[in-house]
C-alpha cells in the first residue's frame, strides 16, 4: 500500500489539507524546524515496484506550497529517515535506502544505502562512513540526543550491522551491539531526551537499553 503525499493541519488535527508530493508514494519521516513551522523536511522512499525521480529528501520553506528536492541519490534509492538537530536546525542527518520489490521477491538493500549529513539546511551533504559498515546496506534509522547533539544513534541493516553510536556529530561511529530486529519493517531508534544511555529500538516487541545500546530487554 502507499499514500498520496503530505498532509498539513492548522487546527491540531481536526482538518487536513494535501500539500503535494503525491508521487513519492512512501514517506518515512517528517521533520519540522522548531523555529519556523514553514520549514519542513520530508524523507521519501519513492516507488516500491520500480524507479522514479520523486524520491529523496524534500524541503519546503513556505509551509508546503512548494517543494525542493535537496538530496537525491538516484531513481532506485530514496530517503527513509531524517533527524534534525533542534539546537541547530540547519544540521540534519538523512538515511538513503535502496530497495526494490518484484513479483518474485524483494531486494532490500544495495551499495547506495547510506547515512548523509548536512550543516547548511540541505545545500550540501557529506556521506558518513567512518566506523559504519560499507557495501550492500539496507534500511537505516537515525536519532539525535536532544540534550547534547554531539551524540547520535543509528540502526543499520547490514551483515555487520546493528546499533551504532557517535559522540562527535556523526564524524565517527562505534558499534554498540548487533541488535536490529526485522530491520526492513522497523529500523527505528529513539533516545531518551534526558538520558543518552536509555534508547529504544522498534521491533515486533519494543527493545529497551539502559547502557547506550550494549544490551537490550524486549518488552
Amino acid at each position: 500500500s502507499w499514500g498520496d503525499g503530505v498532509y498539513r493541519s492548522l487546527d491540531a488535527g481536526k482538518t487536513w489539507q494535501n500539500m503535494g508530493l503525491g508521487d513519492t508514494k512512501h514517506i518515512g519521516r517528517i521533520s519540522i524546524d522548531p523555529n519556523d513551522a514553514n520549514t519542513v523536511y520530508v524523507a521519501a522512499a519513492g516507488h516500491l515496484w520500480g524507479p522514479n525521480k520523486q524520491r529523496g529528501l524534500f524541503k519546503t520553506t513556505d509551509g508546503g506550497k512548494s517543494w525542493a528536492k535537496v538530496l537525491f541519490i538516484n531513481e532506485d534509492t530514496g530517503v527513509i529517515d531524517v533527524a534534525m538537530d533542534h539546537k541547530n536546525p540547519l544540521t540534519l542527518y538523512a538515511a538513503a535506502y535502496q530497495r526494490r520489490r518484484t513479483p518474485y521477491g524483494f531486494n532490500g538493500g544495495g551499495p547506495h544505502s547510506a547515512l548523509y549529513k548536512t550543516t547548511d539546511g540541505g545545500a550540501t551533504w557529506t556521506r558518513l562512513t567512518e566506523g559504519l559498515p560499507q557495501g550492500v546496506t539496507g534500511r537505516i534509522g537515525i536519532d539525535i540526543y536532544r540534550a547534547n547533539p554531539d551524540i547520535v544513534y543509528a540502526t543499520v541493516e547490514h551483515a555487520r550491522g546493528g546499533v551504532f553510536r557517535s559522540e562527535d556529530r556523526g564524524a565517527t561511529w562505534r558499534q554498540m551491539s548487533s541488535v536490529n530486529p526485522r530491520p526492513m519493517y522497523y529500523s527505528k531508534v529513539r533516545v531518551d531526551p534526558k538520558n543518552d544511555q536509555r534508547i529504544w529500538v522498534l521491533g515486533a516487541n519494543m527493545f529497551t537499553s539502559e547502557d547506550g545500546g550494549k544490551t537490550f530487554l524486549a518488552n
